[in-house]
């Protein structure tokens, strides 16, 4: 009778410190990012929005979007004040959590004049350029030196044609909708540069590293089994798996 009175106070003791150590899976994920073009579209549509429902829905945890300007996601995460933001490159930021996978990739390209030189990686430095506030191209594409961070996209065609930029760096996606304000599209080209790994810049908090841990184990397994080849064909993306 002793014993078993001690075995009954010994597991008392320990069962709050088990309950404890147990972080419970949110039932939801909050994501912030900049709104853009077919991939974080402000109606929940577009590519990275599809993978992410495909990574974290049938896990039980539904995704809500919000549609903010870059830098401020990545500051709501680092606050907590959302579970992540979308579209971080590895170690962008500090005081948030990277997990091991990227959701995709950027595709890098250069927009500028036809008439310039064709730039590469390697050659990037020799030129001046340009791209949005807050992307930090700089840590990321090697041998860059002369750069002029800007607050919109709006204006870049004619910074190019008036010789104020050499090349403007950004996504595909995005530098592709910039071209398609051209009245005369002809005027200029587009020059893959690099690709660079996207990730979930998770918030530091007990949720974020809770929703970061069935982010990994659902994308060890989807890339396994090719689930996400069909989201990608749909929106006419490369496959970065």
């Amino acid at each position: 009778m002793a014993l078993r009175r001690w075995l009954l106070i010994v597991l008392c003791a320990f069962a709050p410190l088990v309950q404890a150590g147990e972080v419970p899976v949110p039932g939801k994920i909050v994501l912030a990012s900049e709104q853009w073009n077919d991939y974080t579209n402000k109606d929940g549509s577009g590519l990275a929005w599809d993978l992410l429902r495909q990574i974290f829905e049938p896990a039980g945890i539904t995704v809500q979007t919000r549609s903010v300007p870059y830098t401020r996601s990545v500051g709501l995460a680092q606050r907590g004040e959302v579970d992540g933001w979308v579209g971080s490159y590895r170690d962008e930021a500090s005081g948030v959590l990277y997990p091991h996978w990227n959701f995709d990739s950027d595709h890098i390209y250069a927009l500028g004049l036809a008439t310039a030189p064709t730039p590469t990686l390697a050659t990037l430095g020799n030129y001046r350029l340009a791209w949005v506030r807050g992307y930090k191209y700089e840590e990321y594409l090697p041998s860059v030196r002369r750069f002029n961070p800007i607050e919109r996209r709006n204006g870049i065609l004619p910074m190019l044609e008036h010789g104020r930029a050499d090349f403007y760096i950004d996504a595909l996606t995005e530098a592709k909708y910039v071209l398609s304000q051209s009245q005369d599209p002809a005027l200029f080209k587009l020059t893959h540069i690099a690709e660079l790994p996207l990730y979930i810049g998770f918030a530091d908090t007990e949720r974020g590293r809770a929703l970061m841990g069935v982010y990994d184990q659902r994308l060890t397994l989807l890339v396994k089994t090719g689930e996400l080849k069909p989201i990608f064909e749909h929106w006419k993306q490369p496959y970065p798996f």
